[in-house]
This record gives structure tokens, C-alpha cells and sequence, in this order.
């Protein structure tokens, strides 16, 4: 077999299905990047689309190569194994060093203040300490 029109239909529509969930999981992420205002609210979008649309695609891409070789192909297994291993943690480092950025800059409205998590300078001073609550 050397393409998609010698695969066996129900392996096509599954391909097809996969590959327009996945295109349209990633597609929402980048929507999501670009749309979006503050750099907490841009990293959002991304970091949870990316492994659902990229596991589509690979899932996608397993089947339609096991199909058309004859044999199990599993190499897309160790690429979705290191992606959802390595794309949260990433994702959330990331979003650590720009809280750690904004709050040693004392830039309350970057967003990193958003919660009640996290104080800047002043606000921890008049806050009461956590044994005086």
C-alpha cells in the first residue's frame, strides 16, 4: 500500500476523523494565543490544547501507518509518552517564571496577583501574618 486511496475505508474515516479533531484541538490553542489579553490568560490556551490535538494527531498517524504497512506501528506511542510528560511541566515552569518575574518587578497589574496567591512589597507588609489570622 502506498497511500491514503489504497487504505480500506473505515481506516480512512478514522484517519480523517482523527486528523480534523486534532487540526481543529490546535487550531483553537493558537486562536486562544492569539486572542486573549495577558500572558497568563495566552499560556492557557496552548498548554491544554497541545497535548489533546497532538495526541489526535499522532493517534492518527498510528493507525493510517499499522494500516498501510501490515504491521503494528507504535513508534507514536514514545512521541505522545514524552509529549504529555514534558508539555505540562513546561507549560507550567514557564508560567512560574513570569509570576517570579512580575512580582520581583512589583507589576501588580501583569496579572500575577490575579487569585490572591501571590502579594507584591506592600501588601504582604499590611497583610496580618499567618498565625495572627
Amino acid at each position: 500500500m502506498s497511500g491514503i486511496q489504497d487504505l480500506p475505508g473505515w481506516a480512512a474515516l478514522i484517519v480523517s476523523l482523527l486528523l480534523i479533531l486534532g487540526a481543529s484541538i490546535v487550531l483553537i490553542g493558537a486562536l486562544g494565543l492569539l486572542r486573549l489579553q495577558t500572558f497568563y490568560q495566552r499560556m492557557h490556551g496552548p498548554a491544554i490544547t497541545i497535548t489533546l490535538g497532538a495526541g489526535c494527531l499522532l493517534i492518527a498517524s498510528m493507525v493510517f501507518f499499522t494500516v498501510a504497512q501490515s504491521r503494528l506501528v507504535i513508534h507514536e506511542l514514545i512521541i505522545a509518552g514524552f509529549l504529555l510528560m514534558t508539555a505540562p511541566v513546561v507549560s507550567m515552569l514557564i508560567i512560574r517564571a513570569a509570576v517570579y518575574r512580575d512580582l520581583r518587578a512589583r507589576k501588580a497589574e501583569s496579572g500575577a496577583t490575579a487569585g490572591g496567591v501571590y502579594t507584591i512589597g506592600e501588601e504582604e507588609a499590611s497583610s496580618p501574618a499567618p498565625g495572627e489570622r
